[in-house]
């Protein structure tokens, strides 16, 4: 059966690094590090007519020396005038797939503009599908490839980013690496000369490892073209969408970039939005509604519930919500008598539910159960996970642990804090309504118990309330667009 050029870009039955280098400043020492770190299983080769091996692989002087039909991607890293006869040689040996990372194209001048267009006529003579110029490189976690000329190497997960910028895939990857919530695949289109940022979409919106995609983009060449793949995917699988060159600025920014040319901000959110895309105005949005995406369910409608602990964290949520296109829905006359009967009677008796410091061991999972199992509810904020965890870090980190004997009761507070993690999770699976857990914990104590666990159960802890509310806006907007235009 032959292989998509996709499939050749993301599966690679071998991976050839042209232009490897043993000093571990330059691109092609770090693109075959990376190789060969992130536990690629295929063959690596790597050209170099200087040095006879390096990081233990024998280098060959070049492409022409592979042998063919052991490889179907390669990694360029060389200086622009050697990419063309790189990708003739590559083609001669049965690679159908390059990856340029050199830079000096289209976002260099006319001159770069030219050399660009002609290596781009040269890969299509030769059937060969080629990413970049100008770009950081690629991961494909089910292939164990991170074909990059950067960190990190993102753990496995469920979301695939396509970019017109390296550094913010590079971005999407830190927020995985600290987050827990992974990556599929991930590639920084660069300049897109061949293939863009719309076209790796269409290919992910088929891939079975991957739920939901991030992209950013600078400019877009045909609009219709990108409207019409758009439309297409979202109707699969949800893509939230980064611009940047929103403003006079930021478009000139982007010309000397990538290139780009920039459109209009009002047109392109408008058509974003249309065409089912999700559109968030920075990379910390953005990775919270694709992370949403990938852990929760959509909601069945706009009726939310806040529940938490202390009354602060709820004021502020409620803010958020009348902010957005949900709604804080009444509290239940049946609800609110079950939920008498798990605290004491100061609780604030309305939505947001403020539990007000009555909880007794068994409340915060009883609770969560409680409201995500009324019919009424839509979805669910969870706050203030974390308190008991965060105590015992303190607890810990004192004078008095040993001679106090604290050891019990900071392990009682971190294993209460995994529980209610836990008892979150179960509830949104179980009754298939998003339950999200905020807390400014999961970036200022990431290892606290109450985060951790929800990383470790396959969720995404979001920082604050306000983000957990965006981000449920986000996941309702898009389930009405799908029952408008998808059934």
């Amino acid at each position: 059966m032959t292989r998509s050029p996709f499939d050749l870009l993301f599966n690679p039955r071998g991976v050839v690094v042209a232009g490897a280098s043993s000093h571990p400043g330059k691109f092609g020492f770090v693109a075959l590090h990376n190789v060969l770190a992130g536990g690629y299983q295929g063959p690596v080769f790597a050209t170099n007519p200087d040095r006879p091996s390096i990081l233990g692989v024998q280098t060959r002087a070049s492409v022409s020396e592979v042998p063919a039909g052991t490889a179907d991607l390669v990694v360029v890293c060389t200086p622009t005038p050697h990419c063309a006869d790189i990708v003739r040689s590559a083609a001669d040996r049965g690679i159908g797939a390059a990856f340029i990372a050199s830079g000096g194209f289209r976002e260099a001048g006319a001159e770069g503009v030219r050399a660009e267009q002609e290596l781009v006529e040269l890969a299509r003579s030769l059937g060969l599908v080629m990413a970049g110029p100008n770009g950081q490189g690629l991961i494909s976690s089910p292939a164990r490839l991170a074909a990059q000329i950067v960190a990190p190497v993102p753990p496995p997960g469920p979301v695939a980013v396509a970019s017109q910028s390296g550094n913010l895939v590079s971005a999407f990857m830190n927020h995985a690496t600290h987050s827990g919530v992974g990556i599929s695949r991930a590639v920084s289109a660069g300049n897109a000369a061949m293939v863009g940022v719309v076209d790796y979409l269409s290919w992910f919106a088929d891939d079975p490892h991957t739920k939901a995609m991030a992209a950013y983009v600078e400019g877009v060449e045909d609009g219709r073209e990108f409207a019409a793949a758009l439309r297409s995917v979202s109707a699969v699988k949800p893509v939230v969408v980064v611009k940047g060159g929103a403003t006079a600025s930021g478009a000139r920014a982007a010309a000397s970039h990538t290139g780009a040319l920039a459109t209009d901000n009002r047109v392109f959110t408008g058509m974003v939005r249309q065409c089912g895309g999700i559109r968030a105005a920075t990379i910390e949005e953005a990775f919270d509604a694709v992370a949403a995406f990938a852990t929760q369910p959509l909601p069945a409608g706009p009726r939310t519930l806040v529940l938490s602990s202390a009354g602060g964290w709820g004021v502020i949520t409620a803010d958020a919500v009348s902010r957005s296109n949900l709604e804080l829905m009444p509290l239940p006359a049946d609800l609110e008598a079950a939920i008498d009967r798990l605290v004491p009677p100061r609780w604030s008796r309305n939505n947001p539910i403020d539990l007000a410091g009555g909880e007794s061991r068994d409340t915060i999972p009883e609770a969560i159960k409680v409201v995500t199992d009324h019919p009424e509810v839509d979805a669910v904020i969870y706050l203030g996970m974390g308190i008991q965890a965060n105590t015992a870090s303190h607890l810990r980190s004192g004078p008095y642990f040993e001679s106090a004997q604290l050891d019990r009761i900071s392990q009682y507070h971190e294993r209460q804090d995994r529980r209610f993690a836990e008892a979150a999770l179960e509830a949104s699976s179980r009754t298939g309504k998003p339950v999200l857990a905020a807390t400014e914990l999961a970036v200022t104590q990431p290892h606290n118990a109450g985060p951790a666990a929800v990383a470790a159960g396959g969720g995404y802890c979001f920082p604050s309330a306000e983000r957990a509310v965006r981000a449920l806006h986000h996941l309702w907007w898009y389930a009405q667009w799908r029952k408008r235009h998808v059934g």
